[in-house]
């Protein structure tokens, strides 16, 4: 009975198959029998294309090697590369990352034809004043009044919130869900403001406004403040 570990491993899923690439031999060695265990079943499959996610484990691919494997798994019949994931970050993304996690604080105030544009988070102690722009990778806070435009996670990321001590846009957006300016435009209601938060609503797909207390079980990012 043989010990030797395969060097690829095929299984079977509801949503596809996955293929699990052993990290600690040759690369060409793991492109010789990716080859091989594909062309095993040369019988055309009937159906829609199925999708194939690729674990990499612990070995980092370049980008011309994610290509080479795509190329491999398309060559096969109704197969296609849905996701390669891999436990390995190369330094760029993992710069990218620190920037998207990042906490940038600011003291000013944004007037009307100003924008102010990072990456990660956004604190803003200060007010946003109609016809300025606020956007960020991540959330937004802003300690004072927000009047004009604030979009959050700018690069698609619904998860993101945007919380201000009183909330009087006139537009709100969070990765590509927009919301217009509330209808209830009192800026102090029995003579206190209360600090608000908008966030996507995935049931409604949405964009929705509530007291900021009522968030910290639903949205962990809040906690990063303390």
């Amino acid at each position: 009975m043989s010990n030797v570990q395969p060097l690829v491993t095929i299984k079977g899923r509801k949503d596809g198959l996955v293929l699990s690439l052993n990290d600690k031999c040759s690369y060409d060695n793991l492109i010789l029998e990716l080859k091989e265990k594909l062309l095993v079943d040369t019988r055309d499959h009937e159906g829609p294309l199925i999708p194939v996610r690729i674990e990499a484990g612990y070995r980092y691919l370049s980008a011309e090697q994610k290509e080479e494997i795509t190329d491999i798994v398309r060559s096969k019949k109704k197969l296609y590369v849905d996701e390669i994931n891999s436990h390995v970050l190369s330094k760029k993304e993992c710069e990218n990352q620190l920037k998207q996690s990042q906490l940038t604080s600011k003291t000013q105030i944004v007037r009307s034809g100003q924008v102010l544009e990072i990456e990660g988070d956004l604190l803003l102690i200060g007010d946003v004043n109609p016809g300025a722009r606020v956007i960020a990778t991540g959330s937004i806070y802003v300690m004072g009044s927000l009047r004009g435009i604030a979009h959050a996670g700018k690069n698609g990321n619904h998860e993101a919130v945007i919380a201000a001590s009183l909330m009087k846009p006139t537009q709100l957006r969070i990765g590509e869900v927009i919301s217009r300016s509330p209808d209830n435009t009192d800026d102090n209601k029995d003579g206190q403001n209360t600090m608000e938060c908008a966030f996507v609503d995935p049931s409604a797909k949405q964009i929705a406004i509530d007291r900021i207390q009522s968030l910290f079980k639903r949205n962990k990012q809040l906690a990063r403040l303390t």
